[in-house]
């Protein structure tokens, strides 16, 4: 009778001991006791129990209860059976490992931090962690926009999916304006330029007084209209320049933006179109003319004629087609200061002249291109302390 009633117990330390790795003792395996024994049978009262029985018993126990709370072996697993149900435990070691303990411990995020952005998932602690294939920079970015709510799950998994091929740009989502100095190393200067376009002109803060006027030399060319993917551009063929500065700059390309990239005293145009130059020595200027509505603009009207529709689709435009004059404003006077390209790689040293006076496009020229680009400007960038000429 004694010997059924300690059974239970013994079951209960024995596999306490085996699955924990402990020493046994003497212990012998025909201790082990059925399945059916009732679990009361294993509490009946220390006093009917022979001495020695019951001090092996309560130094057994005693074992498992230092084995429990010391934990013995780091994530060791302990099995406790009860009425025949096991319940599974991991031991914990009463001090981390050397290299656990130089790991500190992840910060709680506090209030409008994302602090769980960059913070790994925990593993199960009895599992290796599985490398996660899909650890690639510009899904890492993704997933951390799709964290915060800037990018829907679907391009997290398209970032991933082409994150080995060719990085491309965009305006919205993970590879936006926010993005671009982080998704070549050549593309840095749009993270950390100092000079970088577009920006804000308070005309309160500008430099007023007298300026050299710009001298246009355009004359009637032709030219090629190309949808890029990010704009619709037209280069040209021909003899176009500027002179600005002592130096002249040949008319390469021009595109447009929707809004205008510029601000004046944070105002935003309908569109903006960016003349494109360069200089013998490589120097590039730009000058940008803001488009607002208004009546139709003829210029405007025959690149639109040719508009391709699909990317990187390009279309031939007739010789002469294009006076560049058609779209410049009677005043010509601008604002002029050091800055960037407005695209990556986001390029500095470039010299920038935005007319005052906008020039007037239709409602359906700005409706027609906006239904192919939505929204292709980039936010306007810090001044920095710039100076900015205002041309009296």
């Amino acid at each position: 009778m004694n010997s059924n009633r300690l059974n239970p117990l013994l079951a209960t330390s024995l596999a306490l001991f085996l699955t924990a790795g402990l020493p046994l003792a003497s212990m012998a395996a025909d201790h082990a006791a059925p399945a059916e024994a009732p679990a009361a049978d294993a509490h009946a009262a220390p006093a009917k129990k022979p001495a020695s029985s019951a001090s092996a018993a309560k130094a057994m126990g005693d074992q498992v209860r230092e084995a429990v709370e010391a934990g013995g072996t780091a994530n060791k697993r302990i099995t406790l059976v009860v009425n025949g149900k096991e319940k599974k435990f991991i031991t914990m070691p009463a001090k981390p490992p050397a290299a656990a303990a130089e790991a500190p411990a992840a910060a709680p995020a506090k209030a409008g931090e994302h602090a769980t952005e960059h913070a790994p998932t925990a593993a199960p602690k009895h599992a290796a962690v599985a490398v996660n294939p899909k650890a690639s920079r510009a899904y890492i970015r993704a997933k951390a926009a799709a964290m915060t709510g800037h990018e829907s799950p679907a391009a997290v998994d398209a970032a991933a999916a082409h994150h080995d091929g060719e990085v491309h740009w965009a305006y919205e989502g993970a590879n936006g304006p926010q993005a671009w100095g982080q998704l070549k190393p050549e593309f840095n200067a749009c993270a950390i330029g100092k000079r970088q376009s577009p920006i804000n002109i308070e005309e309160s803060a500008t430099l007023q007084g007298p300026a050299e006027p710009l001298q246009f030399n355009y004359m009637p060319s032709s030219g090629s209209v190309v949808n890029n993917g990010h704009t619709i551009q037209v280069d040209l063929y021909g003899d176009n320049a500027i002179t600005v500065r002592g130096s002249t700059y040949k008319l390469l390309q021009f595109h447009f933006h929707t809004p205008s990239e510029e601000q004046i005293n944070y105002r935003n145009f309908a569109m903006v179109a960016h003349l494109v130059h360069k200089n013998p020595e490589g120097q590039l200027a730009v000058v940008a003319v803001l488009l607002d509505p208004g009546t139709t603009n003829a210029l405007i009207n025959k690149v639109w004629t040719y508009m391709p529709l699909d990317t990187n689709d390009r279309v031939r435009m007739p010789v002469g087609i294009i006076d560049m004059n058609d779209l410049l404003p009677k005043d010509q006077r601008y604002y002029q200061f050091m800055g960037s390209l407005t695209t990556p790689p986001c390029t500095e040293g470039v010299l920038w002249m935005v007319l005052k006076q906008p020039t007037t496009v239709s409602k359906e020229q700005i409706k027609l291109f906006s239904q192919l680009f939505p929204r292709n400007a980039r936010p306007v960038q810090p001044v920095n302390g710039r100076a900015v000429r205002d041309a009296q």
